[in-house]
């Protein structure tokens, strides 16, 4: 009976469109005691119509989605970093992901935030928090899903963030990749505003060798005009791979000390 309370509660959320909700505000809508609370939760748990994201925060599992164990973490990345009191946005692999760029689907949900947070498993997905401090000024735009909104890095912003983190997606060759489908929705202005809000030139440095490589200059030319415009000095184009044996990049003032194998 108990359990139904909670049940009924979680079915009525879920046809007002919601598909989260925090422990607290279920107990106080059923009247629930603690422990009446605690083997409800463990019963539509075990039974695969709720899963657990943090003690605190719950996730409605609609039918569809009942063998994957959860609906995607897009449904409820918003709500979640709500809850965690955290700022946000979906990037790297995910934004490039939801901007368009297929030629690798990411294996974990890429998020990025202010603070170290340790990865998250809910059901089959991982979700990966990747620490910014300069989160703030990094240009992002609401996206509609079936839940809400959430918010994700612009196209432009998420080709640096790429370079930047390139370790979390796969590599520079893996970013040029991405690079080749996420070019044509790319502006030149916004690019360069998007320059503008990065802690390192050298973050510029090696985008506009990627782009280059990629042979797209309608991009990378005003990158190199705006470098111009600053104090840059000779940086390895991959920071974690020594430098002997590289050749001297002048228009990009970097060591190249890495083939690029791009897949078209």
């Amino acid at each position: 009976m108990r359990t139904n309370r909670l049940g009924t509660w979680i079915d009525n959320l879920q046809a007002s469109g919601r598909y989260c909700f925090l422990r607290s505000e279920a107990v106080q809508a059923t009247g629930l005691s603690a422990e009446a609370a605690k083997k409800a939760f463990q019963r539509l748990i075990t039974n695969k119509r709720l899963v657990k994201v943090k003690k605190y925060f719950f996730v409605v599992v609609p039918i569809e989605y009942r063998n994957l164990g959860s609906p995607p973490a897009s449904w409820f990345v918003d709500q979640l970093m709500g809850a965690m009191q955290v700022p946000y946005y979906v990037g790297l692999l995910s934004a490039a992901a939801l901007h368009g760029a297929s030629h690798q689907q990411p294996q974990e949900f890429q998020i990025v935030t202010t603070k170290s947070v340790r990865p998250l498993i809910v059901a089959r997905q991982r979700l990966h928090f990747i620490s910014k401090r300069r989160l703030e000024s990094t240009v992002r735009l609401s996206m509609k899903t079936p839940t809400g909104l959430i918010q994700v890095s612009s196209v432009e912003a998420t080709a640096l963030d790429l370079v930047e983190f390139s370790r979390a997606a796969g590599g520079l060759s893996n970013v040029a990749t991405i690079l080749t489908e996420l070019a044509s929705k790319m502006a030149s202005e916004r690019l360069i505003a998007a320059a503008n809000s990065v802690e390192e030139h050298t973050i510029v440095q090696r985008l506009g060798f990627l782009l280059d490589s990629i042979g797209e200059r309608r991009l990378s030319d005003p990158l190199a005009e705006w470098l111009t415009r600053k104090k840059v000095r000779f940086v390895p184009l991959v920071p974690s791979v020594t430098i002997r044996n590289r050749q001297r990049d002048e228009r990009w003032k970097l060591l190249v000390n890495e083939v690029l194998e791009v897949e078209v």
